[in-house]
């Protein structure tokens, strides 16, 4: 049976902890920290259900750390020469701006700082252009 990291932990802890003193707490911060090295990084939260999406999608964790995004409407985006205007702040954010996505959905999607209507953006997920 192979050993798991905590069994070799606690195996190296038992063998080592009576010859140096501390051993015990340098072993268990050891152990901490290999476990956090080998847990998968945190997942954003999923976009509602859509009929274009109909078991939804996940937002990029680089847009969203759980709160940050939600569905907008069409009225709270509009276009301007330069770029996405976001309604309810006044931030324009540029067609070549890395922070516009295409929207899996179809719909907008604004990701802004925790969450808030009035903070910046992070990402804005656009519809493909109809045209």
């Amino acid at each position: 049976m192979p050993m798991t990291t905590a069994t070799t932990a606690s195996q190296t802890l038992r063998a080592t902890s009576a010859y140096q003193p501390g051993a015990r707490a340098v072993l268990a911060l050891l152990a901490l920290l290999s476990c956090l090295a080998l847990t998968p990084h945190a997942l954003a939260h999923d976009a509602k259900p859509t009929s274009a999406k109909p078991q939804g999608w996940s937002y990029p964790y680089s847009c969203c750390s759980g709160i940050d995004c939600r569905e907008v409407s069409a009225k709270a985006i509009s276009e301007r020469p330069e770029g996405y205007v976001i309604r309810g702040t006044g931030e324009v954010v540029a067609y070549s701006d890395t922070r516009i996505k295409d929207s899996p959905d179809g719909e907008y999607h604004w990701c802004s700082v925790a969450g808030a209507n009035d903070s910046r953006t992070i990402c804005l997920f656009v519809p493909p252009n109809s045209f």
